[in-house]
């Protein structure tokens, strides 16, 4: 393992074990895949996929003034969120760049779990004990704590997933499992070989399918992630259920359409560029940090608009390859791959404004070559509901 420059997860030893070919991301040791990550991509949509989400960060936002200074960090009103429930926002800059797209949790009247990206946590994390200060100076009162090193944290995802959990579950946790809803969080406790796992089950993903991400706390119970992985593995097997790296995690979530921060998302680009404006809460908050950017960005209109591209042939637009409109260079893919599930190509890119319709002939230059894509509606799947 590379330890001397990426850390491992508390399931490093049971990927290793399991045969994973592994990469560093964002500083951690992190699984890219196990055999084929095609077939891994498959059993998500087919049926479920297991994934270590370990390297995502996890902070802690608690106090009486928590509500009110995550309405002044994030672009959304995270106040709003009702206890038990989760919102998606965005952490932007002075200039309206995201620095990263987060989850936040509402855990308590005065308690919030925001769970950044791996590669981002160190600056999500420096950003918002900056903005504890308010912009007339006062100090929001709020003590905020990084507990990602002592959490651990796996996803369940595909059509299966909701009847391996009722597997694993006590039965007084059954009822709290079926009748979660999307974008909700509630506490459970797991049955284990060596006993009882109080466990977070949010009914949340990144794949585009139904699934669950399970937050368990790996440092006041030594080994509990294993613990955790283990059974959720023996009682997937009968449903299908495969580990899956971080290669099938990136094609399911280019298919859902969802936005990649170093791809789609950075400090340099604004949430209404990247298709993400209704986060934004211009009409319900006078002040946060970014919004006279964000407001005149959405006034002006962004200079570039993100798309879906695709074409008839599995030949891949790859990241940074030209958009081209009557051989004139007009935009840059961010993200591209031949999809598993539809069996041709497909990209998200920033192209002109003027070129965002539907059915929009474009081509990209594959190595030296134009090729046709159109532009086409996100998300390139969703799943029947």
């Amino acid at each position: 393992m590379n330890t001397e420059e990426s850390k491992p997860t508390p399931l490093t030893a049971v990927h290793e074990r399991l045969g994973a070919s592994f990469t560093d991301f964002g500083g951690w040791w992190m699984p890219l895949r196990y055999g084929s990550d095609v077939a891994e991509h498959k059993a998500v949509r087919e049926s479920a996929g297991i994934f270590d989400l370990s390297h995502m960060g996890e902070i802690s936002v608690t106090g009486p003034d928590a509500g009110a200074f995550l309405d002044h960090a994030l672009v959304g009103r995270l106040s709003a969120i009702k206890v038990g429930k989760a919102k998606y926002s965005l952490l932007c800059n002075e200039q309206g760049g995201v620095i990263d797209d987060l989850i936040t949790y509402r855990l308590g009247a005065d308690d919030f779990l925001v769970v950044p990206n791996a590669a981002n946590t160190p600056a999500a994390l420096a950003a918002l004990r900056e903005r504890t200060t308010g912009f007339d100076g006062e100090v929001f009162d709020v003590t905020i704590e990084d507990r990602t090193a002592a959490t651990a944290l796996i996803a369940v995802q595909g059509p299966a997933s909701e009847a391996i959990l009722l597997e694993v579950v006590a039965p007084e946790s059954t009822e709290a499992v079926t009748s979660l809803r999307y974008y909700a969080i509630v506490d459970v406790v797991v049955n284990t070989p060596s006993g009882e796992l109080p466990v977070k089950f949010a009914r949340t993903g990144y794949t585009g399918e139904d699934g669950f991400e399970i937050y368990v706390d790996a440092q006041d119970d030594d080994g509990a992630a294993e613990r955790l992985w283990t059974v959720l593995e023996s009682a997937g097997q009968a449903h299908g259920l495969v580990p899956c790296g971080l290669a099938s995690r990136d094609s399911l979530r280019l298919e859902a359409g969802m936005p990649l921060h170093g791809h789609e998302l950075s400090e340099q680009i604004d949430p209404y560029s990247a298709g993400l404006g209704m986060v934004v809460a211009l009409k319900s908050k006078e002040a946060f940090v970014g919004r006279d950017a964000l407001a005149q960005i959405k006034e002006n209109g962004p200079a570039r608009k993100l798309v879906g591209l695709a074409n008839d042939t599995k030949r891949a637009a790859r990241p940074g390859y030209t958009v081209l409109h009557n051989g004139e260079p007009v935009g840059e893919v961010t993200s591209g791959a031949p999809s598993p599930t539809l069996g041709h190509a497909i990209a998200l890119a920033f192209v002109s404004p003027d070129l965002t319709e539907p059915g929009t002939e474009l081509e990209v230059d594959l190595r030296g070559k134009p090729t046709a894509f159109r532009v086409v509606e996100l998300p390139f799947y969703k799943r029947a509901r």
